[in-house]
């Protein structure tokens, strides 16, 4: 086998393809293992490194992975583009690429305008449901994860030329419509609704939420009081009853003191919030005039669903402004989406789902509702109550039929955050029992934003973060980074007043895209400030300042980028660091492949900021301008021009935007 000179391509793909027959004689199923050759961590072992010698060997008697390795790389042909295969160590196999064979690669790279990666073979119709913000309250930072994670993982499917249909299931027709109506009906300030109809409606719906949660807390508090009697007695009697010197004791105790020191600390914090409203003599009042607030704002829910013509006629008339609200949101942070149909949309539909599910006799009644029962799950998936109303379950598998039998999806990826992981096993586990097995099925979860406390982040008052105040902040803190710099700059500033800020909100909203999407989206991170605007470490700003730093290499030489392609000079990579570079750049397509398959961007990250760091190398090493000939002066702006398309095209994926100058 060998491959046409001219061509771009997957490295990585085509090194598997040419392994995994080889390695069929050694295992049924390829496939297990083949992904144990990835990209090499370090140059000194190749480009590339296979490990998958060691746990195939460890399945034959009397076969050392050495052997193994030794065997596989007899039978295996990459003489086209790899350097002859090396065994090292207990049975690594390092893979070099041919020099020659990599400068033709880069060099297809210069006038390729998708840098390499060539769109899927088989495309599949995909259905990315992210963001899903409930309509009734403003967006929060909590809102922000599902919001740019799902981006990105739209923009990178669609690159790489999947169908895909990005669909924001908006919360339009829940529980928080009841306690905005109920508001409404007890509490609404005429001449504030007047004025700024969505922040009085979003007023009003804390203010439910809040007299609510203070009835909630009210009877939660002697409970809490109740477990913390129970802890210290327990505590009191295990330490003067037990063998202290017993290590297996002295972590029951400590456990024990851990877990009395949490209750505690809740039970203070419960007992300060309801001291805090109670000194609000106005939210105090209307705490004692309403006990029963949240069951009668449930009752103005029950209403909407049932069609009473008041709480509809409220609902349409609240609707469009909250979706106006919520679209200023998307407008700043450059989100579209094909489709935003809401809970609403899916409510005729329920009651045939259940219906179906029943006929099937897939489910059944439970103490009075209406509910699927999945071996190996503990709990029931509930799909209608015993007041007959229905479920996010119900709303859920509606919008799955009609993503199926309408859209005709093959694949849907959720981005819901990590608490929600239980329903969408259920979710999951239940789609494939009612027919649709050729479905795939994704959540992707994710962990929450923290603050400097490492809980999830909040303001002074307990509120979530406004994700509009936090877009303000982080613009105006660019702002003011970036004033800074242009005022010392040795020839004097350079940005007008305007240029500063359009290059203060690409930096601000990129930044703080970049935190959010740079870390393994399962893990929780920590929301900060400086780190996140740093022209240092692994920040948009860095990316965005190589970007910058090309963009400056070009407008120094006087030298148009697109006229340099069309030159008839070809890449010779003599330094080490320019081959690194060469080598990064040629990696785009694999890890977008990876980014694809995983719904994970922090991948794409991962690799930009090893490029940026790799071109940082290759500009100290390598003279640009002043190359000792024009020819490598040429090639070595080639691929500068080259890191500054993946890096701009690479960051576009992410939604995050460059600029020129900075």
């Amino acid at each position: 086998m060998s491959l046409p000179r001219a061509c771009v391509m997957n490295i990585l793909a085509e090194l598997r393809s040419r392994f995994e027959p080889v390695l069929s004689e050694w295992t049924d199923d390829p496939s297990s293992v083949i992904e144990m050759l990835k990209a090499s961590q370090d140059a000194k072992f190749g480009d590339y490194q296979a490990n998958f010698a060691m746990p195939l060997a460890a399945r034959i008697p009397d076969l050392k992975p050495r052997d193994l390795a030794t065997q596989i790389v007899e039978k295996v042909d990459l003489s086209d583009f790899c350097e002859p295969l090396e065994v090292a160590g207990p049975g690594f196999i390092n893979i070099r690429l041919k020099q020659d064979w990599l400068n033709t690669q880069t060099q297809n790279l210069v006038r390729d305008e998708r840098l390499g990666v060539i769109p899927a073979e088989s495309p599949q119709k995909v259905v990315v449901d992210f963001s899903a913000p409930n309509v009734a309250k403003p967006m929060h930072v909590g809102h922000l994860r599902s919001t740019v994670i799902g981006d990105a993982n739209y923009r990178v499917l669609k690159f790489l030329g999947h169908d895909v249909v990005g669909d924001n299931h908006i919360g339009d027709w829940g529980t928080q419509f009841g306690m905005i109506i109920f508001g409404y009906k007890h509490f609404l300030n005429e001449a504030a609704f007047a004025e700024a109809p969505v922040t009085e409606l979003a007023r009003l719906y804390r203010l439910v939420n809040q007299l609510s949660d203070y009835h909630a807390t009210q009877t939660k508090i002697p409970r809490q009081q109740a477990e913390i009697e129970q802890l210290a007695e327990k505590l009191k009697t295990r330490e003067s009853s037990a063998d202290l010197t017993n290590k297996k004791v002295q972590k029951e105790i400590k456990k024990l003191k851990s877990d009395l020191g949490e209750r505690k600390s809740e039970l203070q914090e419960m007992q300060e919030k309801q001291a805090l409203l109670e000194q609000n003599e106005d939210l105090h009042s209307k705490a004692v005039s309403f006990p029963d607030i949240a069951r009668q704002a449930r009752e103005e829910t029950a209403r909407l669903h049932a069609g009473d013509a008041d709480n509809l006629a409220l609902w349409k008339q609240f609707l469009p402004q909250c979706l106006d609200a919520i679209q200023t949101v998307y407008d700043r942070l450059d989100i579209h989406f094909d489709m935003s149909l809401g809970e609403s949309y899916y409510n005729p539909m329920l009651a045939d789902v259940v219906s179906d599910l029943k006929a099937r006799g897939l489910a059944e009644e439970s103490q009075g509702a209406i509910c699927v029962f999945i071996e190996g799950f503990k709990s029931p998936f509930m799909i209608q109550k015993q007041d007959g109303a229905f479920t996010y379950a119900t709303t859920d598998l509606a919008t799955i039929k009609y993503r199926v039998e309408e859209l005709k999806a093959d694949r849907v990826l959720y981005v819901v955050d990590s608490r929600q992981s239980e329903h969408f096993q259920l979710l999951f586990a239940t789609v494939k029992e009612w027919g649709y097995s050729n479905l795939e099925l994704q959540h992707v979860s994710f962990g929450s934003v923290l603050g400097e406390n490492k809980r999830p982040l909040k303001t002074r008052a307990g509120d979530n973060v406004g994700l509009e105040s936090l877009l303000d902040e982080s613009i105006q803190r660019a702002y003011a980074i970036i004033a800074e710099n242009d005022d010392v700059k040795p020839e004097g500033p350079e940005l007008s007043e305007d240029k500063r800020q359009e290059i203060a909100k690409i930096i601000g909203l990129g930044g703080i895209k970049y935190a959010d999407l740079k870390h393994n989206r399962d893990s929780d991170y920590m929301f900060d400030w400086d780190k996140m605007l740093s022209y240092h470490g692994d920040t948009a700003t860095y990316m965005q300042y190589a970007y910058a730093r090309v963009c400056g290499i070009f407008r120094k030489g006087q030298i148009d980028r697109i006229a340099l392609r069309d030159q008839q000079v070809s890449l010779n990579l003599v330094d080490a660091s320019e081959r690194a570079l060469a080598l990064q750049i040629n990696r785009y397509s694999e890890i977008l492949e990876s980014v694809a398959i995983e719904a994970r961007p922090n991948y794409l990250t991962n690799y930009l900021f090893e490029l940026a760091k790799i071109f940082s190398t290759f500009f100290n090493d390598c003279p640009v301008l002043k190359a000792e000939t024009e020819q490598v002066k040429t090639s070595r702006l080639l691929l500068c021009d080259l890191t500054a398309r993946t890096v701009e095209h690479g960051l576009s994926l992410l939604g995050i935007k460059t600029c020129e100058r900075m």
